[in-house]
């Protein structure tokens, strides 16, 4: 009523506002006022009844069943007495880039694993590393595993180091003989996506990829990693010029090669 800031009718309650006093240029609104009529609220309305309702434990045992039934490498799905169930997914790392590792340690043993050993907390030194490319890990999860903690979990599992922001796990289609990418929020749940599409992997994979440029957070890295993607970039650069100039000298002496054989023919 004093700021005469103007919201939607169901957004009301959700209105903060620090107004104490009003201005000598602010009128005295009365608070029914500054709302704009309900034009839009049969739009907000219909978004809201678009949303699925959460699915009942009778509805996830009729899934999961349903899922049983499919498998065939024994990777079953099991429910818990409390709602919640477990499961396996695989992640193919397609990551075109160096990551980061310690160097000179010992790989992870079995008493590691136990003790929850953090083997690349051993040492300051650091090195790169080009993952094997269409690596698969696979996972063993709970349907409350969210993607973020997917990606911790697999960098955990390669001693990766590098900021988790630098990834981003996608979904994997097939359709109509194309293949589409979709980036996965970080809140989303794997499993209960991997529950509905089947356990058919040309239905749905999962995907570890770098993150896409636009959407990192810079700030989030330090002044090495930063010189670091530097380096990587110019390197990518300079790998690239060297292409087109060995693409267009192929070209340059296919040219002379047919220049040279048609000297001395008519026409």
């Amino acid at each position: 009523a004093d700021c005469r800031y103007t919201c939607h009718q169901e957004c009301r309650s959700l209105i903060q506002l620090d107004c104490r006093r009003p201005g000598p240029w602010q009128s005295q609104l009365s608070p029914e006022s500054t709302l704009v009529p309900a034009c839009s609220q049969n739009v907000t309305q219909t978004v809201e009844e678009e949303k699925p309702e959460p699915p009942t434990v009778q509805e996830i045992k009729q899934k999961i069943e349903k899922y049983n039934a499919k498998v065939t490498n024994c990777l079953l799905m099991k429910l818990n007495d409390d709602g919640t169930y477990t499961g396996f997914i695989k992640v193919h790392l397609k990551l075109r880039r160096p990551v980061t590792v310690p160097a000179g340690i010992r790989p992870q043993s079995i008493y590691d694993a136990l003790k929850e050993v953090n083997l690349a907390e051993m040492t300051d030194k650091r090195t790169s590393f080009y993952l094997p490319l269409d690596a698969i890990k696979q996972l063993h999860i709970s349907s409350t595993t969210t993607v973020s903690e997917v990606i911790q979990g697999l960098l955990k599992k390669f001693m990766v180091v590098d900021n988790p922001q630098k990834f981003a796990l996608f979904k994997e289609m097939r359709k109509d003989g194309q293949v589409l990418f979709q980036k996965l929020p970080l809140t989303e749940y794997p499993l209960y996506l991997r529950l509905l599409a089947g356990p058919d992997t040309d239905v749905l994979s999962f995907v570890l990829k770098e993150n896409e440029t636009g959407e990192v957070e810079w700030d989030a890295f330090s002044i090495p990693e930063l010189q670091n993607f530097l380096m990587i970039l110019d390197k990518e650069e300079k790998d690239k010029i060297q292409q087109v100039h060995r693409k267009y000298e192929r070209f340059k002496q296919r040219l002379q090669q047919t220049l040279k054989e048609a000297r001395g023919k008519p026409g």
